[in-house]
């Protein structure tokens, strides 16, 4: 596009040209950039003690025992792991290694992986569009309220959205010059995203094949062969990790939390992916047409359809900027029509535009288990289609039409921002009309045409950005200066952690001070066991010590059954069973463990909950 247009731009119009040399403010702007990003993901990060205390319980777990770590164990003593692959634990139980366990070292790594994910969008984007937009993506990226939220959050979701850029990266570089060992690094990061988060990492792939296969200097053979080398590249750097565990002696590796079977690849064809999708495989229903467990639940996603990534759920997440991109993609594939195949332009709206429209419609037509945080997976694409499609327009502005795209685009914006700060009616109430007031403005100006005055065209440039950028940085901030704890964090200025569920860092559920006062004491290989993995985690952290969580996160795992529960007893390995939690659903042991406790051990009254002494 930027070819398409710039081409035409009349005589005496400011042009600005993104093959030109960078200018000496470039350096200055992407440090601030960056600057301004550690600032808003490291401030006030430990006022949510342990964020997800569910994989805060693994990270402590993997700094006792280097088979947790390796395996993303919840407990040291390896009864079974959390319900996800362990790439994510790997890094932040590295930090806590090295800098000790703590709130910090569980959620720094986070912020640090929103640091690099907007750095390395800036990089990615200014290949193809030049430091202006890459700058306008990277702070897009920064200021998008989901973004705010998840890198400054211990879920997997931050190291995913850092190697889906990071695959993004190497496509981009394997574009340019047709080579197959970029492509097969991208293969890489995404056979990582795997290791991190299952089959949602898959869903930038047709993108990233697309635009390879369309714009790659290099002849069609060649370029079908390459994407075959980086699909092996994908299937090595994912299946290396599902055959250890696969070959891993079953009875001396903890039960693969989520499975039906203790296989990790059951764990991703089943709970972690069709049944995210279709609602099957251990997946719950919470969206389908007929509303499910969720069609309120804003939690839970919602009601499913095209319209669920504009929904109170994910609305106010991430959608700030979307309906900018989805104007800026039909702009950008319009004008490029007749570019060139290896057009640059094009192919980066292909990379990021697939990404955008996969990823949104699968998160939309999902009828499994579905959160609204999922979509900083989607913040990325977003931010890199409004700033190539945006500033391209914008050196074509000389002429009508891209003018109308633009105008087009800014109006959007500004309508949508205010619906979405409408919804919080109460917060900033102002901000709603400015927003909408300046953007129907700037809109009309653009539409109508500027005169060739470098000043004014400035002003109008900033009232542009500022339209697109205020709501969703207010929210940002919002979002980043509030405590958020549990296992469904939301973003904004009402809802902010609040809504989530489980608990922070202190006495939360399952736990209390007299209780973690009693399991800090023990010397067992397990201070205790208790129905559930999120009630053992926060008896875990309450405590310090390993505690065994029954049944896993649903309460169906078959981990331990009640023969191995009662080996481990007569082996004197475990103190105390706890009550409570929820668990013994189908296939699981929690009930049946429970009952055998009771029928055979006196309870007593820790706090305000029972306690049976098992040695």
């Amino acid at each position: 596009m930027t070819t398409a247009l710039a081409s035409r731009v009349a005589p005496g119009q400011v042009e600005e040209n993104v093959e030109k040399p960078p200018g000496r403010w470039v350096r200055p702007a992407v440090f601030g950039l960056l600057a301004a990003t550690a600032l808003l993901y490291f401030w006030n990060l430990t006022a949510s003690g342990y964020g997800n205390s569910f994989y805060a319980a693994a990270v402590q777990a993997g700094t006792q025992d280097w088979k947790a770590w390796l395996f993303g164990s919840l407990d040291s003593g390896n009864i079974l792991t959390v319900d996800k692959p362990p790439a994510a634990l790997w890094v932040t139980t590295a930090f806590a290694r090295l800098f000790g366990f703590s709130s910090f070292t569980v959620l720094a790594p986070q912020a640090l992986m929103g640091v690099a994910s907007v750095g390395l969008l800036y990089l990615t984007v200014k290949r193809t569009s030049g430091p202006v937009a890459a700058l306008f993506a990277g702070a897009a990226l920064a200021v998008t309220p989901v973004a705010a939220l998840m890198f400054k959050f211990n879920n997997p979701d931050a190291l995913l959205t850092l190697l889906l850029i990071a695959g993004a990266y190497c496509t981009i570089r394997a574009i340019e010059k047709a080579s197959p060992r970029w492509l097969a690094f991208a293969g890489a990061a995404i056979g990582f995203g795997f290791l991190t988060k299952m089959m949602q990492a898959f869903l930038v792939l047709p993108a990233f094949g697309l635009a390879y296969l369309i714009a790659a200097p290099t002849s069609l053979g060649r370029r079908s062969l390459h994407l075959f080398g980086a699909l092996v590249a994908v299937v090595v750097s994912a299946g290396w990790f599902i055959a250890l565990v696969d070959l891993w002696p079953a009875d001396s590796r903890p039960y693969i939390g989520g499975s039906t079977d203790n296989s990790l690849l059951e764990l991703a064809l089943g709970y972690n992916g069709l049944g995210r999708i279709f609602g099957r495989g251990g997946g719950v229903m919470v969206g389908g047409p007929s509303g499910g467990t969720g069609g309120g639940n804003v939690g839970f996603g919602g009601e499913s359809g095209l319209t669920r990534m504009f929904g109170a759920s994910f609305g106010g997440e991430v959608s700030w900027l979307l309906p900018a991109a989805l104007i800026g993609l039909v702009a950008g594939l319009w004008f490029t029509r007749r570019a060139a195949g290896t057009d640059k332009t094009r192919a980066a709206l292909l990379v990021w535009g697939g990404w955008m429209l996969v990823t949104s419609l699968v998160f939309s037509y999902m009828s499994g288990i579905v959160h609204p945080y999922y979509a900083v997976a989607l913040a990325p694409s977003i931010a890199a289609v409004v700033a190539i499609s945006g500033t391209s327009l914008w050196r074509g502005r000389a002429h009508l039409a891209p003018r109308v795209f633009l105008s087009l685009m800014i109006a959007a914006s500004a309508v949508w921002a205010y619906i979405l700060l409408d919804r919080n009616a109460d917060w900033l109430p102002a901000l709603r009309w400015i927003v909408a007031g300046l953007g129907l403005v700037t809109a009309t100006v653009v539409l109508v045409g500027l005169p060739p005055m470098r000043k004014l065209v400035a002003v109008i440039a900033t009232a542009a950005v500022l339209t697109v950028g205020l709501g969703t940085t207010a929210f940002a901030v919002e979002t980043a200066a509030r405590a958020h704890s549990g296992s469904i964090p939301l973003s904004g200025p009402v809802t902010g952690g609040e809504r989530g569920m489980g608990g922070g860092p202190g006495m939360e559920e399952g736990s209390s001070a007299e209780m973690g006062t009693l399991l800090a004491a023990t010397t067992t290989k397990w201070a205790a066991a208790t129905a559930s993995s999120q009630s053992a985690a926060n008896l875990e952290l309450a405590s310090g010590k390993s505690v065994i969580g029954i049944g896993g996160w649903s309460g169906r795992d078959p981990a331990p059954t009640l023969a191995e529960f009662q080996r481990c007893v007569a082996k004197g390995e475990i103190t105390y069973y706890v009550e409570g939690g929820r668990g013994g659903g189908p296939g699981g042991g929690s009930t049946e463990i429970g009952d055998w406790v009771a029928a055979n051990f006196a309870a007593t009254t820790v706090g305000e909950q029972t306690v049976y002494n098992l040695l």
